[in-house]
């Protein structure tokens, strides 16, 4: 960051013409291989607890402040709770192929007078997972806090030990940015925190290498991508 000085030659950050921002809102995006439609227990619970379902063992859940739901009770419980809930805010993914829920995500730690939310609560089923649809429905959330609610700063964070969401979050487009040390205890064990950020000046080229990732034209007929998601980011 560049630094400025203030009157007294102290270093200070960079001054903003800046304005709270909107509260993110239950509404409704459309790709070209999902959308995301607010949580609602009538319209998707079952059809997810049959997603969730269809996983070989309770592997997705051991970094998951909830779950694993062993039985529909369980899990509608939970789902009450996401339903009810403004921050995080849940949104469900669905199929556009088959119109079925395949997971969900929320938006959270939601900041407006700084423009400051985080991703989380990402739990996609064996149907998501490592598609498309998974890597559309971060786009279509991102775009929706950086082009439309004017946010600054988009993060993820998860436990330091879950290499697979390290990975994904580097991919997607997010920046390290270090280890908060004994940050959470959850499930009867300590969580030292990993941050991830993307913010708004890289916005634009990270958009940019979704758009031609998720291009139809960037896979074969085999269904095999011919560029990845972070060459293209290099591209830009």
């Amino acid at each position: 960051m560049a630094h400025y000085t203030n009157q007294y030659g102290q270093p200070i950050g960079q001054p903003l013409d800046w304005q709270e921002r909107p509260f993110p809102q239950r509404e409704s995006f459309v790709g070209q291989y999902c959308r995301l439609e607010p949580f609602s227990m009538a319209n998707h619970a079952d059809a997810l607890f049959a997603a969730y379902s269809q996983a070989k063992d309770d592997r997705d859940w051991t970094y998951m402040a909830v779950g694993p739901f062993n039985t529909m009770q369980d899990w509608l419980k939970n789902a009450a709770l996401m339903e009810g809930s403004r921050d995080p805010l849940h949104f469900t993914v669905i199929d556009l192929q088959t119109d079925k829920p395949v997971g969900s995500l929320a938006l959270m730690r939601i900041e407006p007078r700084h423009g400051v939310v985080e991703v989380g609560h990402v739990a996609f089923s064996p149907l998501l997972k490592q598609t498309r649809m998974a890597t559309e429905a971060h786009y279509l959330l991102m775009r929706y806090v950086f082009a439309q609610l004017g946010y600054r700063r988009y993060e993820w964070k998860c436990d330091s030990c879950n290499e697979p969401s390290r990975r994904a979050a580097l991919r997607l487009g997010f920046s390290y940015e270090g280890e908060f040390r004994q940050a959470i205890v959850y499930k009867g064990r300590s969580r030292d925190t990993s941050w991830f950020s993307v913010i708004d000046g890289e916005w634009p080229q990270v958009k940019n290498a979704f758009e031609r990732w998720l291009n139809r034209d960037n896979f074969g007929a085999d269904g095999k991508q011919h560029e990845k998601l972070e060459a293209l980011r290099i591209h830009e």
